[in-house]
């Protein structure tokens, strides 16, 4: 299965990060050998990579909320196509660099979740129940786990990393 990844960026402060279809492909790769999902062959994911005012925009237009977010996931059509779609992420630049200082991590290591988030939701995941949210976070953790980032969801003030989730 290959994976094709188009990325647009409309604001340059994601450059920080470098080679963003680089960093995409390798969250994307941990994510489709962790979830053992097999999306079909050739096929393709976008990745916005925006501010916080197109990200207010696109939570208001499509999900009715008017207020910016840190990553959004727009599902692909489900209609049998030469090639499949399975959709599209946008990641808010200011909405996740303000998380990251917030929850003490890098703001490399949280553009990587933010990023495998958004993907395992185009892969079926959720987390609108309880359940659904503890496999989620599960998944997210064994993948970061793959790139080499710590549990996102401990506190690095009142936690400290554990031998189970050091970097690799």
């Amino acid at each position: 299965m290959s994976l094709a990844i188009e990325i647009a960026v409309e604001d340059r402060r994601w450059d920080e990060l470098g080679d963003l279809e680089a960093l995409a492909a390798q969250c994307l790769d941990a994510a489709l050998r962790e979830a053992e999902e097999n999306p079909g062959e050739d096929a393709e994911v976008s990745l916005l990579f925006c501010d916080d005012t197109r990200m207010r925009a696109l939570n208001r237009d499509f999900r009715g909320k008017d207020n910016p977010t840190n990553v959004l996931s727009f599902p692909g059509p489900d209609l049998p196509e030469p090639t499949p779609v399975l959709g599209d992420i946008a990641l808010g630049y200011e909405t996740i660099r303000r998380e990251a200082q917030e929850q003490g991590k890098s703001f490399a290591d949280h553009a990587r979740h933010m990023i495998v988030h958004g993907f395992l939701h185009l892969l079926g995941y959720d987390h609108e129940t309880e359940a659904e949210a503890s496999e989620m976070e599960t998944m997210e953790i064994r993948i970061l786990r793959r790139l080499g980032v710590g549990n996102p969801y401990r506190d690095p003030l009142l936690e400290p990393e554990s031998d189970d989730h050091a970097r690799s």
